[in-house]
């Protein structure tokens, strides 16, 4: 018996020697190609790129994983301790192997001939996760024990847990436990009870197969086994198991929540983003921070698109989508397969015509059920005929619509439904800090995904009138004044740079001789705009237009140039009106406020040039210090003296309380400055429109240029959609008075000639100048107008 004990123990050493020899020459022949586990500790995980509002709200996420890295200490306990029961309850005990897994494992290959899981551990699988692939081989499980051994001496339990929990994909391209509270649930992972933890504990083992939304009942089964194993471990009570097992199913698919809706801002940042990084921008957990408002940027999606819409109605119903006839009595499930294929666009949702008779109609609309549509909300929909003409106005609903018929409905804010249609005709709105370019919101059309060129950026239209202001800011630093006279009448013009004989007119069609410019801008007058632009010359307009950031080679150079037949985006009137509303100093617009790396390590931080408070009432030889070029941030550069600026503020403040921009006091202040623009034939409409704080240029036309209709002009189609954006933007802003700068000085002057008025004078206005054009001439007391041409006078100008 001895003997047999003696050679038992020597067959043991010999054997445990081969095995030893045998582990190492396998660690020898595996070393040279293992990766190195250290590198664990500076692991960046796949994370997609985000883009928030000023405020923090998300507003975009770009990338194939969604994953929200947490740190262990905002990890549950009990999401913990559900991961451990059904994944690797030795956790803690084991250095990396399992050994007694392992060996279930061997004896199940043994017994059954099927390879098991093979008893991993949760070290095991981060090996696997982070360094080898998913085959099973004998080879690779040999590698993955070997690194898991390593991962232990290189990480603590609770590190290797957190990578673990970080990494490991849970369905539904939710990476981490994080990533899947959000995705199953809808919110943090802090927020979620005992049998939504153990639903994302039971994942790990086989993410479809036991998913919550795509498998429910096995996905059930899954998580009742792993709150048992809880129970049998003793994390929980059996009370706790009981009552966890009785909890319904509340997982539900929840996309990552947009609380700012501005696709076209969040692309214009994507493309500029890949540009920099390449395309592994989508997963290196970049955070661009914006300055993008929540508040502007909803208003400037919703002015827009009512804009357009009621643009829409003013031209009459092109039709429904489709008429669909039903050969049995129709039921929710028809409705539902016949407008499967229509989605909703913006504020517009599909629905079909179910009844109807002469005064309502009902209305399926998917997710909603059935709605009515009542003839007041359709009288607008008679027949289009042409961009100008329209059919008869409906008098009842059945004059529009039929049972069947397909169409767009839309919900106002009072809970009342319309009949819609999506626009044809396109817009654009961009809202701008005049101080330092910062970019409150923008919208570059009706719906991204329906169309996404970025109108606001890309578009280059004719801004036609609301190009005035630089012609006019121009003629005031030729010696030009608000009172100066030009003669509002016809002419004809044979320019060698125009292709025909050109006789240009004011859309009134009308003449009113002798007009002050001060009067010209604020109604708008053409022939006023191209005298004055023949006097001081198309070159010198140009030249001076291109301080405030236009392309001059965009810029014609002949006097058509005066009714802005160049070509600009809106983005580039946002940046040459800056310089009108903040004092007369050129600011660049810009959107990235800064980025930041996944760990919250700034990369980038903005410092645009701003406008100083000092500067404001400087002329340009009492600049500050902070002037400086060496000193940060750097101030704007001056491109308009504070008496011209002064001027320009003043006239357009006019144009508002008595010209083209009028329905903008409707707002109720008296603060708001700007000037319509709208191009020959009515192709393009503008507003480009400002407070101290905030300058905002809307647009509207169609993409492919065409006439927008008869009195479709920038007051009628733009200002509307200005009105509604500065109507929310501007509620809590208080009321900001025209300072005067220093060298100016109000004179009484008669309104006929531009002079100092006669003491007797009933007729006298008020006007500034700069102390250096106080006009020295008395007005003529009366008669000095005979068949609407001035007299002799010092200060009028007659150039054709």
């Amino acid at each position: 018996m001895l003997f047999f004990i003696r050679r038992l123990l020597t067959l043991i050493i010999v054997i445990a020697a081969l095995m030893t020899v045998a582990i190492s020459a396998i660690y020898l022949f595996l070393a040279p190609d293992l990766p190195d586990t250290t590198t664990l500790n500076d692991t960046q995980l796949q994370v997609p790129l985000r883009i928030f509002s000023a405020e923090g709200s998300l507003m975009a996420e770009f990338g194939e994983k969604r994953r929200i890295p947490l740190e262990h200490e905002e990890i549950p306990e009990q999401l913990i301790q559900a991961v451990l029961a059904s994944e690797d309850a030795r956790f803690f005990e084991h250095h990396g192997v399992d050994y007694k897994g392992l060996l279930r494992a061997v004896y199940s290959l043994a017994t059954t001939g099927v390879k098991a899981q093979g008893g991993s551990t949760i070290t095991m699988q981060v090996a696997r996760n982070f360094f080898l692939t998913r085959e099973k081989t004998y080879l690779r499980k040999l590698t993955e024990i070997i690194l898991s051994l390593q991962i232990e001496q290189s990480l603590s339990k609770n590190e290797i847990l957190t990578l673990y929990l970080n990494k490991i994909y849970l369905g539904n391209r939710a990476y981490g436990v994080g990533a899947a509270a959000n995705v199953y649930y809808g919110k943090s992972i802090q927020e979620l009870n005992l049998p939504q933890f153990a639903m994302i504990a039971g994942l790990p083992k086989a993410p479809s197969a036991f998913n919550p939304i795509a498998n429910p009942d096995r996905a059930l089964l899954r998580r009742d086994y792993v709150l048992r194993r809880m129970w049998d471990v003793g994390y929980i009570s059996q009370q706790d198991y009981l009552t966890a097992i009785q909890a319904p199913i509340t997982a539900s698919y929840h996309s990552r929540g947009i609380e700012v809706y501005a696709p076209y801002v969040a692309e214009m940042i994507r493309t500029q983003l890949i540009e920099q990084y390449g395309e592994e921008v989508y997963d290196i957990g970049l955070n661009v921070y914006t300055t993008i408002k929540a508040k502007h940027q909803q208003a400037a999606n919703k002015a827009l698109q009512s804009a357009l819409l009621d643009y829409d109605k003013r031209h009459g119903y092109r039709g429904v989508l489709k008429h669909v006839s039903f050969d049995e009595t129709p039921n929710q499930e028809t409705f539902e397969q016949a407008i499967t294929t229509f989605d909703t666009i913006g504020p517009l949702s599909p629905g079909i015509v179910s009844t109807l008779d002469v005064s309502m109609a009902e209305v399926y609309i998917k997710s909603v059920g059935i709605i009515e549509l009542k003839l007041a909300s359709m009288t607008w929909a008679s027949k289009q005929l042409s961009t100008n003409s329209r059919g008869k106005t409906p008098r009842k609903v059945n004059d529009v619509l039929s049972v069947g018929d397909i169409i767009y409905v839309t919900k106002d804010q009072d809970g009342q439904w319309s009949l819609a249609q999506l626009p044809q005709v396109e817009g654009a709105l961009i809202a701008v800090s005049p101080q330092d370019g910062a970019i409150t919101a923008l919208n570059g059309g009706f719906e991204y995904f329906q169309n996404k060129f970025n109108r606001a950026t890309q578009s280059r239209r004719q801004p036609g009138s609301g190009f005035k202001p630089f012609i006019y800011s121009a003629a005031l630093e030729k010696g030009y004044t608000a009172a100066s006279i030009i003669n509002d009448a016809p002419v004809v013009l044979d320019d060698a740079s125009l292709e025909n004989e050109w006789r240009p007119q004011n859309y009134s069609q009308k003449f009113y001789g002798p007009t002050r410019l001060r009067e010209g801008l604020i109604h708008s007058r053409n022939l006023v705009s191209i005298r004055l632009l023949r006097d001081i010359t198309p070159d010198y307009a140009i030249e001076y237009a291109g301080r405030f950031g236009f392309d001059t080679e965009q810029m014609p150079h002949n006097l058509s140039l005066a009714l802005g037949s160049g070509s600009a985006a809106p983005w580039d009137m946002a940046r040459a009106y800056s310089a009108i509303a903040n004092g007369g100093y050129r600011i660049e617009p810009y959107v990235i406020q800064r980025i930041e790396d996944a760990n919250g390590k700034i990369l980038m931080q903005s410092q645009p040039a701003t406008v100083c408070e000092a500067c404001l009432m400087a002329s340009d030889s009492q600049l500050p210090e902070a002037a400086n070029d060496s000193l940060e941030p750097k101030p704007a550069e001056r491109i308009m003296t504070p008496q011209n600026n002064y001027i320009m503020n003043s006239m357009m403040r006019d144009v508002v309380r008595y010209g083209t921009g009028r329905k903008a006091l409707t707002l109720g202040r008296n603060d708001l400055a700007g000037k319509t623009g709208t191009t020959n034939n009515q192709v393009d409409a503008w507003f480009n429109g400002f407070h101290p704080e905030l300058v905002t240029i809307s647009w509207v036309g169609f993409d492919s240029p065409k006439t927008l209709g008869h009195y479709e002009t920038g007051g009628r189609a733009a200002l509307p959609m200005w009105i509604d954006f500065m109507r929310v933007a501007l509620d809590d802003v208080p009321e900001a008075p025209l300072i005067e700068p220093v060298g100016m000085i109000t004179v009484k002057i008669d309104p006929y000639t531009g002079l100092l008025a006669s003491s007797d004078s009933r007729d006298a206005i008020d006007e500034t100048f700069r102390t250096e054009d106080v006009p020295t001439h008395m007005a003529m007391p009366s008669n000095y107008i005979s068949n609407g041409n001035v007299q002799e006078s010092p200060s009028s100008v007659d150039l054709f």
